[in-house]
């Protein structure tokens, strides 16, 4: 027995619907040698089968009781499955004002009554051959979309691995990093996705970039990388000349990165975002932070964002030259720079997330 398919099986399928017979016999005589056919008598019927197995082609009579062809059309083109069959008329009407509401209606021609054979077959194989690269292209566009979210997958894999490097440097380089990354990550996505509920932060804050927001936090200081051990391992107070040195760590960082994004050929969105945040998170609402006195609104969202998750970690955090606050503490401080050292509504946002906050900093603690 032959495992081959069976060429009629392969053939394009055409539904005919009239409720004369023999009409439904003339013209599936007629088509039957190139084309598997399909018959409806009934509108339906002919919605019935076309729902199940979605034919190639409709030829439809229009003229026909308790829904005329029209209305088939009209439910074949709102069906997801079967939009996409093109419809041709079958009616003896051949006014301008029929043919127009069949075309408006999603038809892609008509054949008049009584019909030419040569005609039919003409016009059936036009749309048949029609369809056939329709699909043909909706298959390409289906596997290009698929290897270009390979590709993009495969892209964003390799850029989670580089900042995945690039902030374990940092981690070797100051043990008291660790947790202090998984947490201001967090923070920030809470304090995100509170502000997006707001109608002034919602347009940007959109889903797909609150994630690359919350994927370029963890690089907020991998400018400390360039910053020497004597300073940054130093484990009592800064004299005023290596705070100096360490306030640096703002540009180093944005260098580091800027150099990165011109190697890489690209500066997408992840990485403009931890630029942001690497250069301006120790600015203040007032004006008064480092390194580029920014204040208000001149300060990136992305590292008002994090100047809050950041104070507020490194207020909770204990180091060898200063003791760790309670979250009431911490809270109080934050709550009392509304204005001065933060922007107002991310410590809005704060002060209706703090009870979240105090649930992650016990979650991750210091190792």
């Amino acid at each position: 027995m032959s495992n081959l398919p069976d060429p009629a099986s392969q053939r394009p399928t055409i539904l005919i619907v009239d409720d004369m017979p023999a009409n439904l016999t003339l013209l599936t005589n007629l088509l039957k040698g190139q084309y598997r056919i399909k018959v409806a008598s009934s509108a339906a019927r002919a919605l019935e089968l076309a729902a199940t197995a979605p034919p190639d082609l409709v030829l439809l009579d229009i003229m026909m009781p308790e829904m005329d062809g029209y209305e088939v059309c009209r439910r074949l083109k709102a069906d997801e499955r079967t939009q996409r069959v093109p419809v041709i008329f079958l009616t003896a009407k051949i006014s301008v004002e029929d043919e127009e509401l069949g075309l408006s209606l999603g038809a892609v021609d008509f054949i008049h009554k009584p019909i030419s054979p040569p005609i039919v077959l003409a016009r059936v194989k036009s749309q048949i051959e029609i369809k056939a690269w329709q699909d043909f292209l909706l298959d390409q566009n289906g596997w290009l979309t698929k290897e270009v979210d390979q590709r993009l997958s495969e892209i964003n894999q390799l850029q989670n691995a580089s900042i995945y490097v690039m902030v374990s440097l940092a981690e070797f380089r100051d043990e008291d990093t660790g947790n202090h990354i998984v947490r201001t990550q967090e923070y920030v996505r809470l304090l995100a996705q509170e502000l997006a509920t707001l109608p002034r932060h919602a347009s940007m804050l959109t889903g797909s970039c609150i994630e690359q927001l919350v994927r370029s936090a963890p690089l907020h200081d991998i400018g400390k990388i360039a910053i020497p051990d004597h300073i940054l391992l130093k484990p009592g107070k800064l004299t005023v000349d290596e705070f100096a040195i360490m306030k640096t760590h703002a540009l180093r960082g944005y260098d580091i990165l800027m150099r990165a994004g011109n190697f890489m050929g690209t500066h997408g969105a992840v990485l403009a975002f931890a630029k942001d945040i690497a250069r301006h998170h120790h600015e203040k609402w007032d004006g008064t932070g480092y390194p580029d006195g920014l204040a208000g609104e001149a300060i990136p969202l992305a590292a008002r964002l994090m100047a809050v998750a950041d104070v507020y970690d490194a207020l909770r955090s204990t180091r060898p030259y200063k003791n760790s606050m309670s979250h009431e503490q911490a809270a109080d401080f934050i709550i009392q720079g509304r204005g001065r050292y933060f922007d107002p509504d991310v410590v809005d946002a704060f002060t209706r997330l703090a009870a979240r906050f105090a649930e992650m900093a016990e979650y991750w603690p210091d190792e």
